[in-house]
């Protein structure tokens, strides 16, 4: 089992930077599939990037390609979401997502991650 607490939203401007965590215990998330995804209000939850397993670079959703970049620290067991150029549309909450077993072709289906924070808001005003 792994818990997973997503920190770091909040209320910013257009264009403006923001970092998120996911800080993961219970166990090392360093072989694990990491991702985050969002959910806008009235919206579908929606794949934003994802590192697989060990070794692999992040794939990124084609909306945030080029503004957000993920990372991982394995020493602390948190993940990273580096959002920078934020535009109104960003506007979600944010979800950190860990699976063991994905495989790479469905790396951007929520449905196939076994544990989830619980989120943090992200606001962005125009």
């Amino acid at each position: 089992q792994v818990q997973l607490v997503e920190s770091g939203g909040g209320l910013v401007q257009a264009g403006d930077s923001l970092r998120l965590s996911c800080a993961a215990t219970g166990r090392t998330i360093s072989g694990t599939t990491m991702a985050w995804f969002r959910q806008a209000p009235g919206k579908e939850r929606e794949f934003v990037a994802a590192i697989f397993r060990r070794g692999y670079s992040p794939y990124y959703a084609t909306a945030v390609q080029g503004r957000f970049t993920m990372s991982r620290d394995n020493a602390k067991n948190t993940v990273y979401l580096q959002m920078g150029g934020l535009k109104p549309e960003d506007t979600a909450v944010y979800y950190c997502a860990a699976d063991d077993r994905i495989i790479l072709s469905s790396l951007r289906l929520g449905e196939n991650y076994d544990y989830w924070g619980q989120g943090t808001q992200v606001t962005v005003s125009s």
